[in-house]
């Protein structure tokens, strides 16, 4: 990252109320020219989110990394050059094109005005020198009225899209009251790539593989490792259901949660959950009201009830035989570590109503319902046949 390009203070002194509706105040009815305003309108928007004032600018591009007026030289297809200047650039960051419209906001001619706007920013981006990555930012102002911002993470000539969509990335005056709106023109001052939302994706996804792949370690050490994979592959699509509606809202975490007091309702709470997701049918141990779902491991539900979690010592296992010391117990179902906590006297009374009155047939195994023995085919008489003296038919002679 460039040097002009640092990570934010640890608490940046935050804008009270008062400079907020000073700020505003100030400028929401400015009007003249674009040239006359702009640099005041950016150099006071700098103080007020407490971010550094742009530098004055020098003799050479390797110096003017955060300035206003940055001048780029265009090259055209016949070879001839010409000249422009970028309003206020920070290297690394972003190009910012201010432009004073004079247009009603949300008007089609605005909305033409601010979309020209941008074209030249990123034409700007794109003109920059070769030594200068593109930035991962567009900023565009129409002074004193709205912010709009565009980003291109890849930074490798892709068009730049609206950030974070387009419904939400333009900026009015009156969306800086909102702390989560100034935390975000914070990092495209400051450290712009930590708005990539593939970053967060990667981060995220990288701790639940480190989690599911600890899980899976501890539980291939007594079962069978395609035993493990389908429990875990069907508890990870329940999730998925429930995040997208297909199950009341939290309800299989709440399910969780309950047998965290008592784990012995796990397994025909969540089974019966399964059995009735694979028959398309109410789940009675979630909610009467739940919709009827077919999930992709129809034909493979996890073999539930071949699971029981039994703890000695403080350290969870999963084991089909009792718990040897029942006395001591530690598990959190809905994480699956171990807490180390004693077995509470009574069972939770909602736990075991649930359990008792989810279906009491068996989970579904894991492994494909085997196929049925044919009975043996009782002999049939041939065709063209005669009795005989003893009884028995013998084939007449054609």
């Amino acid at each position: 990252m460039d040097s002009t390009v640092s990570s934010p203070a640890a608490h940046p002194e935050l804008p009270t109320p008062a400079a907020i509706d000073a700020f505003i105040a100030c400028w929401q009815h400015a009007s003249g020219t674009e040239r006359a305003n702009y640099q005041l309108f950016l150099t006071e928007l700098c103080e007020l989110l407490a971010l550094p004032r742009p530098e004055p600018a020098r003799d050479g591009h390797e110096d003017n990394a955060y300035m206003f007026e940055r001048r780029v030289d265009f090259r055209h297809g016949d070879g001839s050059k010409s000249r422009g200047f970028i309003d206020l650039y920070r290297r690394g960051a972003f190009v910012c094109e201010a432009k004073q419209t004079g247009q009603t906001l949300g008007s089609g001619r605005w909305d033409n005005a601010m979309l020209r706007a941008r074209g030249q920013a990123e034409a700007y981006a794109r003109a920059l020198p070769a030594g200068e990555s593109r930035p991962p930012f567009l900023v565009v102002t129409d002074v004193g009225r709205s912010i709009e911002l565009y980003a291109e993470f890849s930074r490798s000539g892709a068009t730049y899209v609206p950030f974070p969509n387009v419904r939400s990335h333009r900026i009015g005056l009156e969306d800086l009251r909102d702390e989560a709106i100034r935390a975000r023109l914070l990092k495209v001052w400051l450290d712009p790539l930590a708005l990539d939302p593939t970053r967060h994706s990667a981060r995220v996804t990288r701790e639940v593989a480190d989690l599911l792949a600890k899980l899976a370690r501890s539980l291939e050490g007594s079962h069978a490792s395609e035993t493990v994979a389908a429990l875990l592959m069907r508890s990870l699509f329940t999730m998925f259901a429930e995040d997208v509606g297909l199950l009341p809202r939290d309800s299989f975490k709440g399910l969780l949660q309950e047998c965290e007091a008592t784990p012995e309702a796990l397994v025909p709470l969540v089974g019966g959950l399964w059995q009735d997701m694979n028959r398309g049918r109410n789940c009675a141990a979630t909610s009467p009201a739940c919709r009827a779902i077919s999930p992709p491991l129809k034909r493979r539900s996890t073999a539930l009830s071949s699971f029981s979690m039994r703890t000695s010592c403080r350290t969870t296992c999963w084991s089909m035989s009792p718990c040897p010391t029942p006395s001591h117990w530690a598990c959190c179902p809905a994480a699956f570590i171990p807490c180390g906590r004693s077995r509470p006297a009574a069972v939770s009374a909602s736990a075991t109503t649930r359990a008792t009155t989810s279906r009491a047939a068996p989970s579904p195994s894991l492994s494909p319902p085997p196929t049925p023995t044919s009975k043996p085919k009782s002999a049939r008489s041939p065709r063209n046949s005669t009795p005989t003296a003893s009884g028995n038919r013998q084939p007449t002679p054609r």
